[in-house]
C-alpha cells in the first residue's frame, strides 16, 4: 500500500498525489463518468493542477484518493468538502472513475471508512450530500449507509436533454452511531 490513511477490507484511502492528476483528468473528461456529476465542462492539465493545489491549501476540504489494497490502483477519489468547524458538518463528494470497477461495492466501502473519519476523528455531527434523482446506484448507496432524504431542489440540474431534480440528503453523527452497534446495519463493508 503506498502511503495509507484509512484502510478498509479492501481499499484504502490516501492522500491525493500529484502523480494522481492525469488519471484524475481522464474521468472528469469522460461523460459517462461526469453524467452524474456537477462537472460539466472540459478540464485542461493546467486547470486540474490549480485545483489539486487549492485543496491542500484549503483546510475546509479533505480529497482522499480510493485505492485497492492489492494493486494499489487508484480507482476514484472521496472527500470532505466545506467543512464548518463552527457548526461540525461537512458534505461529502465521491467519484468512482475507473468504469470497470463499478458496481462492486467499493464506493460503499469508501463512504464507510470516510463517514468513520468525519464523525469519529473530526468530531463532526452532520454529513450531507447532494445527488440526481437520475443517479439510483448512488441513492441506494446513500440510504444503504444511514443516509436521509431531507430536501429536493426541483428541476435544478441540466442533463440528457431534460431537468432532473436534486435531492438532499443528510446524516446525523448519533444515527451513524446507532446504526454501528446493529451488526449488519448500516455497515457498508
Amino acid at each position: 500500500m503506498r502511503n495509507p490513511f484509512l484502510i478498509g477490507e479492501r481499499l484504502y484511502l490516501r492522500p491525493l498525489e500529484e502523480s494522481d492528476i492525469p488519471t484524475c483528468l481522464r474521468w472528469i473528461n469522460d461523460p459517462e463518468v461526469t453524467r452524474t456529476l456537477a462537472s460539466y465542462r472540459p478540464i485542461n492539465e493546467l486547470r486540474e493542477r490549480e485545483w489539486f493545489q487549492g485543496q491542500y491549501k484549503n483546510e475546509h476540504n479533505i480529497i482522499l484518493a480510493i485505492a485497492l489494497k492489492g494493486s494499489d490502483k487508484h480507482i476514484g477519489n472521496i472527500g470532505l468538502h466545506g467543512i464548518d468547524w463552527k457548526e461540525r458538518q461537512a458534505e461529502l463528494g465521491i467519484i468512482i472513475g475507473e468504469k470497470d470497477e463499478w458496481d462492486k461495492g467499493y464506493g460503499s466501502e469508501a463512504i464507510s471508512l470516510m463517514l468513520g473519519y468525519g464523525f469519529d476523528r473530526l468530531g463532526l455531527h452532520r454529513i450531507y450530500l447532494r445527488v440526481y434523482e437520475n443517479n439510483l446506484r448512488a441513492i441506494r448507496c446513500y440510504e444503504k449507509a444511514g443516509f436521509r432524504r431531507e430536501g429536493v431542489m426541483r428541476e435544478s440540474h441540466f442533463s440528457e436533454g431534460r431537468y432532473w431534480d436534486t435531492i438532499l440528503m443528510g446524516l446525523l453523527e448519533g444515527e451513524w452511531r446507532e446504526l454501528q452497534s446493529k451488526p449488519g446495519e448500516g455497515k457498508l463493508v
